[in-house]
C-alpha cells in the first residue's frame, strides 16, 4: 500500500509543472525539490527502499523544505506542500 501512495504522489507530482514565482530562496528550493525526486526515483526502480544515507539527506531535505514554505506565497507552496507530502511518504515508506 506504501508503496501505491508513493507511486500516486510521484505521478501528481510530476503532472505539476514547476511554479512561477519570485523568491531568493527559489535556487534553494530547485534543489530541494532535485533531491526528493532523485531519492523517489532511486526508491521506485529498487526493492529495498532507501539506504541509510539517502534517508538521512531525505530528512534535511524535509526539515530545510519546512522552513522555506512559510516564507512563500499561496500560489505556489502548494507545490512544495505536496512535494513535501512525496518525501514524508518516502520516509515513511523506507522504514
Amino acid at each position: 500500500m506504501e508503496r501505491q501512495a508513493i507511486v500516486s504522489a510521484w505521478e501528481e507530482h510530476c503532472r505539476e509543472g514547476w511554479p512561477r514565482f519570485s523568491s531568493p530562496n527559489q535556487g534553494q528550493l530547485m534543489t530541494l525539490d532535485t533531491v526528493i525526486s532523485g531519492c523517489v526515483a532511486f526508491y521506485l526502480d529498487g526493492a529495498d527502499g532507501l539506504d541509510p544515507q539517502r534517508m538521512v539527506i531525505l530528512k534535511d531535505c524535509l526539515i530545510e523544505l519546512d522552513e522555506l514554505t512559510v516564507e512563500l506565497d499561496a500560489s505556489c507552496r502548494e507545490y512544495f506542500l505536496r512535494l513535501r507530502q512525496l518525501g514524508a511518504l518516502l520516509l515513511q515508506g523506507s522504514l
